[in-house]
């Protein structure tokens, strides 16, 4: 029976990796967290070990009798040598049958972004690995970007004309645990998108239908944009990560589609008007 490490186990992509990790039989999950026990890991039974990728005594505990692990960049660490390199080494002397990393699509032709460090050193200490590469999170727009959607109905994001080939992060999920679940994707990188690609402009038309509330998209300088999230608390390294990726879709590199998650999952991916009905409330602001 495999034991499953799913490290940012509360996040977008880590908490539907552990919902349907634990309605598995063959399958036990461990979740990785940072702060207090959340309720909902009470509620599914699901056992909980601290853990923080800058805190080495955490790592031990909490690979204990694991022998496969999923994780995700936690945002605000952007530099891979210093904050994630001993918690890798740490899984090589544990000796992991799998690492399953949710990486970037694209991330092989950016060697700057810390994505492509993390793989580079996932690959050179040998660890038996999946790659799962998506682009861009639906999500973004309900964390990131959602107090300008909820308070000026106004997608504030430096993307041009480009367009972007939006994924769900809950296909993201159920992607992970499909590559946890069969060998067949060990060694394998695999680039996952929605099922089209769209531009921004596009994005908030769509959103305005399924809203009903006109959105707009204001389509910001980068260096608006980076200085605008520094005003509002965001951490320098985290501005600046983001508005490399959003270089990265200027340059075109987001607009890619692939049939990955069908095959995969045997369904189509999941689309963005359905996305943005899904969280038509949150969108809206409503209670």
């Amino acid at each position: 029976m495999d034991k499953v490490l799913v490290l940012g186990s509360t996040g977008n992509i880590g908490w539907p990796v552990v919902q349907q990790l634990a309605a598995m039989n063959d399958v036990t999950v461990v979740a990785g967290i940072y702060h207090s026990e959340p309720d909902q890991m009470r509620q599914l039974g699901v056992e909980t070990r601290h853990f923080d990728f800058l805190d080495a005594s955490t790592f031990t505990p909490a690979l204990e009798g694991v022998n496969k692990v999923f994780f995700v960049r936690p945002p605000e660490l952007a530099k891979p040598e210093q904050d994630m390199k001993p918690f890798l080494t740490a899984v090589k002397k544990h000796g992991i049958d799998q690492v399953v990393f949710v990486s970037l699509i694209g991330v092989e032709k950016n060697p700057m972004v810390p994505h492509r460090k993390i793989e580079r050193m996932i690959t050179e200490m040998g660890l038996p690995h999946t790659f799962i590469r998506p682009s861009f999170f639906m999500q973004n727009l309900t964390s990131t970007h959602l107090q300008d959607i909820q308070q000026h109905h106004d997608l504030f994001v430096p993307a041009g004309h480009s367009k972007t080939s939006f994924i769900d992060t809950r296909d993201i999920a159920a992607v992970a645990v499909a590559t946890l679940c069969d060998p067949q994707y060990l060694g394998q990188a695999l680039a996952i998108t929605g099922p089209a690609a769209i531009t921004y402009k596009q994005a908030a038309q769509i959103m305005t239908t399924e809203l009903g509330v006109p959105i707009t998209y204001s389509k910001p300088s980068l260096l608006k944009f980076r200085r605008t999230m520094i005003q509002r608390g965001i951490k320098k390294e985290f501005a600046n990560v983001t508005v490399m990726l959003y270089i990265i879709t200027q340059l075109g590199n987001a607009k890619t589609v692939t049939n990955t998650v069908a095959e995969v999952l045997g369904r189509p991916a999941t689309t963005f008007a359905e996305f943005v009905r899904d969280n038509k409330a949150l969108f809206l602001n409503q209670k």
